[in-house]
């Protein structure tokens, strides 16, 4: 990738470089839907979090003896920091949309392709804060699985 960047940046003419990046108030506009949808997962991933700690409370109040539970609270402390992480970096990507369409809307195209290529790394930060998240939950229900065999 980083190999490609430099073609397009050092190899490529300056004024073919400027017909291929070209910025138009369609391409932010294209991320609300996918930001949108961004959203309504991490949301999904934050309540069922919500409701199985509300769960492992309700267990914990009839029987407080229980031999896993500090292994699960770290665990579900980690999980409910990156989802809050995952859902600020989003935010941030989803403001940064926004503001690229105002700076395309005034004409300034510089400052647009910086916002938007800010914009598309924090989306990006977002992905792979949920891929962590995605891998910490995995190995929960595999303590799960462990418990049951």
């Amino acid at each position: 990738m980083v190999c490609l960047l430099l073609f397009s940046v050092y190899i490529i003419p300056p004024d073919i470089h400027q017909i291929l990046m070209q910025l138009t108030l369609t391409t932010p506009a294209l991320f609300f839907p996918a930001i949108s949808l961004l959203f309504l997962s991490y949301t999904n991933k934050f309540l069922t979090l919500a409701g199985l700690i509300r769960s492992l409370h309700k267990e914990f109040q009839s029987n407080p003896k229980q031999l896993k539970l500090p292994e699960q609270i770290s665990n579900l402390r980690t999980r409910m920091m990156l989802i809050k992480h995952m859902q600020g970096l989003g935010i941030g990507s989803f403001i940064l949309c926004v503001m690229d369409m105002f700076f395309l809307y005034l004409g300034m195209m510089e400052t647009a392709v910086l916002v938007f290529g800010a914009c598309l790394l924090l989306l990006l930060a977002s992905l792979i804060v949920c891929a962590v998240e995605i891998q910490i939950s995995t190995r929960a229900l595999d303590m799960q699985i462990h418990d049951m065999e």
